[in-house]
């Protein structure tokens, strides 16, 4: 059986069927999610801003031309909603909270070299966090996108409306930022 392509859903919706969207909605929310909460950090208005983006895209449905992917332009208007929104609001940032490492006072050596690398692992990771956390949120949302979302550099330039030439330098500078500290 032929998989149903965004397209064939947008055609169905636009022909009546309201659980065309649904379908639609449901493939795409994890990704708005994703783009929305990377964007505002507040995982509390993050729902309410993705139902915002998908009336919106219910809305102008009619006027999308197909010419570029849906999936594209869906994430295009997550990104510019939640960066209206920021602009807006001016949300506060949360501190990260600190793991708490347990007493080792009664493990054997091996278990103290095994417990050594996760926290050395868990060190890692943690100072790759906090290097991208420190990035403004265009540059943690490129990250994201490419990294995570496994985004192309064509995919990443039409969600951030910013040429692909300059998707791959912010690349390539975010990489050495974060290499070197």
């Amino acid at each position: 059986m032929k998989e149903v392509t965004d397209e064939m859903y947008i055609q169905q919706i636009l022909a009546g069927n309201g659980r065309a969207f649904s379908a639609l909605v449901e493939r795409h929310k994890d990704m708005v999610f994703n783009i929305i909460i990377h964007i505002v950090h507040q995982s509390e208005e993050t729902e309410e801003l993705a139902q915002d983006v998908f009336m919106k895209v219910y809305q102008a449905l009619p006027e999308f031309k197909m010419e570029a992917k849906f999936s594209t332009w869906l994430y295009r208007i997550a990104y510019n909603t939640a960066i209206s929104w920021t602009r807006k609001s001016r949300p506060e940032l949360s501190a990260i909270d600190a793991k708490i490492i347990d007493d080792y006072s009664e493990t054997t050596d091996n278990e103290l070299e095994i417990k050594e690398t996760e926290i050395a692992d868990e060190q890692q990771r943690q100072k790759m966090k906090n290097a991208i956390a420190s990035l403004k949120e265009d540059d943690q949302l490129l990250l994201n996108l490419f990294y995570y979302n496994e985004l192309s550099i064509k995919e990443i330039s039409e969600t951030m409306g910013i040429q692909e030439n300059a998707v791959k330098v912010r690349l390539f500078r975010l990489r050495n930022k974060i290499k070197n500290g």
